[in-house]
């Protein structure tokens, strides 16, 4: 299996080597040069336990690692989950469930990803000796999982980015009251959008990224998507089988790469009625699915932090679908957006997804409402899975993180106090933060100074 670029300019590259690199040389997004058919297998794997589940699937991807040392990689990557389902299906009534993914130790579901991405690179240092440099963007969840992932680990060297004052206090204790001597929590003015673009520029600079032995954590990385696919089939495979063809996943999302994982888990044979992207009031993908029209506007600070997005780094990938595999398409694409700040596709896109959003006040009712009618307590992020909930039609809502860290706003609408003993262990913790100016020049000169190089 190969990698290959949205963008058509860079060789292909194993699993590892795309790994490692995170982006492209010529600035696309790694992606399977083919996705493989997994309906023929899908009913073998039913009874696996979800570590064993993610080793079958990602070995698949990564013909260079056994299917012994995917085991080990995933066992240990997952060992440490609060829930020994690892990702718990909730059924709330008839027709509706909850994915529960915020059981890792960082509480969200991006610590499905990046358990085994630090895990894949504490490999990689073994195997090459070579020291790396962890470089990530956040608006909340990523960066404390990043680090969490990477805590300690001997020859790498994580700094994360986020937008100063834009991240909920709690994710910012997980990110800089580490203690760790080899992790950077670096606050920058402006937005995540703003973040993520230096983290883009870093990695387009290939001499530097080459001498810095660089690495992404965002989901730029194609490890990450892919890891996060496996969660999709942990709960399909355990819904009612006359329920699985025609439940839709409901995904609260604002770079993408959550709900464009069970699209490709889709495409490769897991046979569903399709995704509904669940935006906040940032909701540019709620308007492209709607209209067909991917434009950019300014970034609102919302309930819902970590969907505080305007510029999804998936969406390239989802376009290069969309053009049916055409690099050269994909790359005019991208060239217009990046030069206009906006992008017709030519009218709605035909497929299995569509979008919702919810603004702020809607949100707190939505909590408040979940909690009356089902005794249920949902962070801000997974309250805007709730809107719109298709009539008839069985729904799985993922419930992205845990509403312990979203405290403020969960008392305010419905009066509960969600607690969880590890945030609370932070809030007595001193911060230490690096603060570094929106620009990729400063960020690559904190980046020598702290790594020697």
């Amino acid at each position: 299996m190969q990698y290959i670029s949205t963008r058509g300019g860079s060789a292909p590259q194993s699993f590892t080597q795309a790994v490692e690199m995170g982006l492209a040389p010529d600035g696309g997004l790694f992606l399977p040069e083919r996705l493989p058919d997994l309906s023929g297998k899908l009913e073998g794997w039913a009874e696996l336990p979800y570590a064993e589940l993610a080793a079958a699937f990602l070995g698949e991807f990564a013909p260079e690692i056994s299917g012994e040392e995917w085991r080990e990689l995933t066992r240990e990557a997952y060992g440490g989950f609060a829930d020994e389902d690892v990702a718990p299906l909730v059924r709330l009534d008839e027709r509706t469930w909850v994915l529960e993914l915020f059981h890792g130790p960082t509480l969200a579901f991006k610590d499905f990803a990046l358990q085994l991405l630090g895990l894949l690179y504490k490999r990689q240092v073994a195997r090459t000796g070579k020291r790396l440099t962890v470089l990530g963007a956040t608006s909340g969840d990523t960066g404390s999982a990043a680090i969490h992932g990477c805590l300690g680990r001997e020859g790498m060297t994580i700094f994360i980015l986020y937008p100063d004052g834009r991240v909920a206090p709690l994710q910012e204790r997980q990110m800089a009251c580490t203690g760790a001597a080899n992790v950077y929590a670096m606050p920058v003015p402006g937005t995540f959008d703003d973040a993520q673009r230096v983290v883009k520029e870093v990695f387009g600079d290939r001499e530097f990224a080459e001498t810095m032995h660089l690495s992404a954590v965002n989901s730029i990385n194609i490890a990450r998507v892919l890891a996060q696919s496996v969660y999709y089939l942990h709960a399909w495979r355990r819904l009612p089988e006359d329920v699985r063809e025609r439940v839709e996943f409901v995904v609260p999302t604002g770079n993408f790469g959550n709900v464009l994982a069970g699209w490709l888990a889709q495409r490769m044979g897991m046979r569903c009625g399709g995704f509904r992207v669940a935006t906040n009031r940032n909701d540019i993908l709620y308007r492209f699915f709607g209209t067909g029209v991917y434009e950019e506007s300014e970034v609102a600070a919302s309930h819902a932090p970590s969907m505080d997005i305007q510029a999804a780094s998936n969406f390239e990938r989802y376009l290069y679908y969309l053009n049916g595999g055409d690099a050269e398409r994909t790359v005019a694409a991208m060239r217009e957006l990046r030069s206009i700040g906006r992008l017709d596709v030519g009218g709605v896109p035909a497929g299995t997804i569509r979008a919702s959003r919810m603004d702020d006040e809607t949100i707190a009712a939505t909590i408040r409402a979940v909690k009356e009618r089902y005794g249920y307590v949902v962070d801000p992020h997974t309250a805007c899975g709730f809107g719109e909930l298709a009539e008839g039609r069985a729904s799985v809502v993922l419930a992205t993180a845990s509403p312990a860290k979203f405290p403020d706003v969960v008392v305010a609408a419905c009066g509960v106090e969600p607690r969880d003993a590890t945030l609370e262990a932070l809030k007595g913790r001193a911060l230490e933060r690096w603060p570094v100016a929106a620009e990729a020049e400063a960020v690559k000169a904190f980046l020598r100074e702290r790594s020697g190089r």
